[in-house]
């Protein structure tokens, strides 16, 4: 059993917390039981994993899984799990996890025209809405959600955890030019749709029943005004007067259901 903080895997689990860290390594940092599981229902590649004798004793079955599965199983005391993860009070349970090339996976160049909905999002930053976004994303069976390159890591810990684990179930892009990516989609004859406080229409007075992508943009600044001319339309969600803006997930969450609300009608809920 590792007891010593000093460690050198310590040392490398830690330097997963940061992005430079990850980007070196190609390797990010999962924490907790949920998330371990989700990883291996998928067959994700673990190269790590550490847990505490008494998680072992709690999750047996999940322990010899483990073993049986991951290069290198380690049994740690509680000091040294707490040195290794980000949260305050870990579960008993972290592990390196392999790294998708650049972060995430990359879309085929084709992939535009079977594209049915799609959220698009621009210079996020905060971990918390990028992993709500994911969450929501996954829920209405989107089919991947596409991120500007100088946004918030997606392999993020905070992304991870606020995923609730269905950052392994969506599809997730990086793109280094985020308007080309959407001028891609407009040749394919996809409705892309920007989502803007000042447009004259409401969000649900669009037809979303075609083939849709959402754009979201940065939590403070919104899109830029290369996207929003990019787009086909642009929607609003209304205000009360005395509120200025909604926060970028729970805009997401509402557009998102309100496309699977109008095509319930015409298609079966995955």
């Amino acid at each position: 059993m590792l007891t010593s903080v000093k460690n050198p895997l310590v040392k490398l689990m830690r330097q997963l917390h940061q992005a430079k860290g990850r980007r070196q390594q190609q390797q990010f940092l999962l924490e907790g039981t949920h998330l371990l599981e989700e990883a291996l229902a998928v067959q994700h590649p673990l190269t790590v994993v550490c847990s505490t004798p008494t998680w072992q004793t709690r999750y047996p079955e999940l322990w010899q899984k483990i073993q049986a599965q991951t290069p290198r199983a380690e049994t740690v005391s509680p000091e040294v799990l707490q040195a290794m993860a980000t949260t305050v009070h870990p579960d008993g349970v972290v592990a390196m996890a392999v790294r998708h090339p650049s972060g995430n996976s990359h879309p085929d160049t084709d992939q535009a025209f079977s594209l049915t909905l799609g959220v698009a999002v621009e210079t996020l930053q905060d971990p918390g809405n990028l992993g709500t976004m994911i969450r929501t994303a996954a829920a209405v069976a989107a089919d991947g959600l596409w991120l500007s390159a100088n946004s918030v890591d997606s392999d993020h810990p905070k992304v991870l955890r606020a995923s609730a684990g269905q950052w392994f179930r969506l599809p997730l892009y990086s793109c280094a030019d985020l308007t080309q990516q959407v001028n891609q989609w407009r040749r394919a004859g996809l409705q892309i749709i920007a989502t803007q406080s000042q447009a004259s229409t409401l969000y649900w007075e669009l037809d979303l029943r075609q083939p849709t992508i959402i754009l979201l943009g940065n939590e403070g600044a919104g899109l830029s005004p290369e996207l929003v001319e990019a787009a086909t339309a642009q929607a609003c969600i209304p205000l009360a007067p005395s509120v200025e803006s909604l926060n970028v997930a729970v805009t997401a969450a509402l557009m998102l259901y309100e496309v699977r609300r109008q095509r319930l009608k015409t298609e079966a809920w995955p």
